[in-house]
């Protein structure tokens, strides 16, 4: 599967709401600075976003954006599918002289290979993307932190 830049961007922006959104809402222009994500490029994407009711903007002063749903119930796929079209396998173009039978076989594996990575997607939440990330720092944490204390034992030695 060929993944699109809006879809990308899509989801690196909702991941950073995610984050960031939790103590109010959050400005495209933040997410813009956070992301390195043109704003007028993220505009275009929260336009789509806010019409499938993934996120909700908030006007004014200390306005912004927040997730239109709980991070657990908005799905990779869904993100995806608010941006962009479904990019799937099946728009690979045959050679022209290959026979219809097997053209038609090709064309069911990549139909249902582009049913599995829906389907794959659709099973990641935005909280598991979260939830990745703070296991992901802990992780980092912890290896530092092994790290430093194998350098305090190798200067005690």
């Amino acid at each position: 599967m060929r993944l699109s830049t809006k879809g990308r961007y899509a989801v690196t922006a909702m991941l950073d709401l995610a984050l960031n959104g939790v103590d109010g809402p959050v400005t495209l222009a933040d997410i813009s600075e956070n992301q390195g994500i043109s704003l007028s490029y993220l505009e275009q994407l929260f336009a789509a976003l806010r019409s499938k009711s993934l996120v909700r903007g908030v006007r004014g002063p200390g306005g912004g954006y927040y997730l239109g749903r709980a991070a657990d119930e908005i799905s990779i796929a869904d993100v995806i599918c608010a941006v962009d079209e479904w990019v799937e396998f099946t728009r690979c173009n045959p050679r022209n002289g290959a026979p219809d039978a097997q053209r038609s076989m090709t064309q069911a594996l990549w139909d249902d290979l582009s049913q599995q990575i829906y389907l794959f997607l659709m099973d990641i939440t935005l909280a598991d993307l979260v939830e990745r990330g703070h296991l992901h720092a802990g992780a980092v944490i912890d290896s530092h932190q092994m790290s430093d204390l194998m350098n305090i034992k190798h200067r005690a030695a």
